[in-house]
């Protein structure tokens, strides 16, 4: 893990963007933090540079409450090397949403499964290098998209104490099964008019998770259009849960 550059925000967050190995990152900590701090690791559908303003705000979020908070670009997203079968996975999947036709499983596995199976590796390592930092003590939380990448990292990174998970991306059927395996505390964010998703997969997938403490926030409208009060809600779950 090697930092690149750094700046200090107007609010006092530090933010610092780093390489680790060759897939970028950002870390941002708490302009002033007596103790090493709680990191939730910010997850999201890719490319960095165009998610920057909502990652940046979930993390200025955080660091009010003293947490840092850290993300890490996704395979195939940004300037990393693109999949051919990832982008003809999704032109599959936007000829069959704009045909209004319902999404093929294959396609989906074939979109999402290789997406996990490389991206959970990363954030493993990720977490490895950012525990290291004596200015970051732990616990971690997970909190964003894609949702697939927080069920696996759930069930299989003991380091992760609670998980905030947006309802807003496709899974593979077969990882219904490792959903059940979940049982750190969850708190589930729906958009219940969202275009891309399908909501009865969604709602059927909380239904699977296995934490007994498990939390379904949904709201009305669109993929975009989650209110921003939900911030403050998710400050309130990782509160309890990470000091």
């Amino acid at each position: 893990m090697r930092f690149t550059s750094e700046q200090r925000l107007d609010d006092g967050v530090l933010e610092r963007e780093f390489t680790l190995g060759e897939i970028p990152g950002i870390l941002w900590t708490p302009g002033s933090v007596s103790a090493p701090a709680p990191l939730i690791l910010l997850g999201h559908p890719g490319g960095l540079h165009r998610m920057y303003p909502r990652l940046v705000a979930r993390a200025r979020h955080s660091a009010a409450e003293g947490f840092a908070a850290a993300t890490l670009e996704l395979p195939g997203s940004g300037d990393r090397p693109r999949s051919a079968a990832a982008e003809e996975a999704r032109a599959d999947l936007r000829r069959a949403l704009a045909a209004g036709e319902p999404v093929d499983d294959e396609i989906v596995d074939r979109l999402v499964l290789p997406l996990v199976e490389k991206a959970v590796p990363e954030w493993r390592a990720a977490l490895d290098a950012l525990l290291s930092l004596p200015e970051i003590g732990g616990p971690v939380g997970y909190s964003g998209g894609v949702i697939a990448i927080g069920i696996r990292l759930a069930v299989v990174e003991p380091r992760i104490s609670a998980a905030l998970l947006f309802a807003g991306s496709y899974v593979p059927r077969r990882m219904f099964e490792e959903a059940r395996q979940v049982t750190i505390p969850l708190q589930v964010l729906l958009q219940w008019d969202d275009e891309g998703n399908d909501r009865q997969m969604a709602l059927d997938l909380f239904d699977a998770f296995g934490a007994k403490e498990k939390t379904l926030h949904a709201n009305m409208g669109g993929h975009t259009g989650v209110p921003h009060f939900e911030g403050d809600d998710a400050t309130r779950f990782f509160a309890r849960h990470l000091r």
